[in-house]
């Protein structure tokens, strides 16, 4: 459902969220979340550009998130690498279907929810539900890293 982008972003997050303000390079995060480096690289700058991280450079640099892990949601995460739509093209009328809005209406209610449910999820819910474990990668000894 959902693309490499959105999944490794995902990772990158969760793992910036349990290490607290302490900055993680791109390296530490891409051998943790078994991720590229430079893809990671890169959706990190788009996750920068969108406010969610900061950078900070230099010996001790890497990045944090920008704001509390209770103020970032899944749904801000995903907006910045794949906004959740529907193709727009309307679904022609055959002589077997003859009411082809009923789907995209259908489609649609189901994006919607979609859409609420990452909005109610922060990346503090996630760091909670976790129980000690981070969903979506391994965080063993993140900040030894």
């Amino acid at each position: 459902m959902f693309s490499r982008a959105v999944e490794y972003s995902l990772r990158a997050m969760v793992m910036l969220t349990e290490v607290k303000d302490q900055p993680l390079t791109v390296q530490a995060m891409a051998e943790r979340g078994q991720i590229p480096a430079p893809y990671l690289s890169k959706l990190l700058q788009g996750l920068a550009r969108a406010g969610l991280i900061t950078s900070q450079r230099g010996t001790g640099g890497g990045y944090i998130l920008a704001r509390s892990s209770a103020e970032i949601s899944l749904a801000d995460i995903v907006k910045v690498m794949e906004p959740l739509q529907r193709v727009s093209k309307q679904p022609a009328e055959t002589p077997a279907f003859k009411s082809p809005f009923l789907i995209e209406k259908k489609l649609e209610q189901a994006l919607l929810q979609v859409k609420l449910v990452f909005e109610k999820i922060s990346l503090e819910d996630l760091r909670k539900e976790s129980h000690g474990s981070i969903p979506l990668c391994s965080t063993e000894s993140l900040i030894n890293l």
